[in-house]
């Protein structure tokens, strides 16, 4: 958990991250090295959460072994599945992190939204919602370890 105080806005207290799979902490079904570096320590602070429609089929082998709870997505509207997740946490906790269309709404539902162009790139609509971007993951999930970086961002 951390507790942010950014001028001009609300004080945050952040308890959950939730992480889009495929397009942002993986590529083509394969976790990222720099997030598999961060997830350890991410987990030590906050209860970590990775969202998916699984595309590859390969999430549960790829988080093997980290503290993450994995939620496969059912339903045939993952962009309000998702949000709705987030709100299940308790928005006002929690960070999302994401990348597709379909994140759009959990990235505006989330206290802190932050959108993630990565090697898939990012939808306009992710960016639209989120309240920052970032031009990697390494530099996004870094936001959560160094928050005065948020702050510097944020503040108003």
């Amino acid at each position: 958990m951390i507790n942010l105080t950014i001028p001009g806005r609300e004080p945050l207290t952040i308890r959950s991250v939730v992480l889009d799979f495929n397009g942002t902490v993986a590529l083509d079904g394969s976790l990222l090295p720099e997030v598999a570096e961060r997830l350890d320590v991410l987990s030590e602070a906050f209860g970590v959460y990775v969202l998916t429609a699984d595309t590859f089929g390969s999430v549960r082998k790829a988080l093997e072994g980290y503290q993450v709870g994995v939620r496969i997505l059912e339903s045939g509207d993952h962009t309000e599945e998702k949000a709705a997740f987030v709100r299940q946490l308790g928005a006002r906790h929690c960070v999302a992190v994401g990348n597709g269309a379909n994140d759009a709404l959990m990235l505006k539902a989330a206290a802190l939204g932050i959108a993630v162009i990565g090697g898939e790139g990012a939808a306009v609509d992710a960016l639209l919602n989120a309240d920052l971007v970032c031009k990697n993951i390494a530099d996004a999930l870094d936001l959560l370890t160094y928050p005065d970086r948020l702050k510097a961002t944020l503040r108003r």
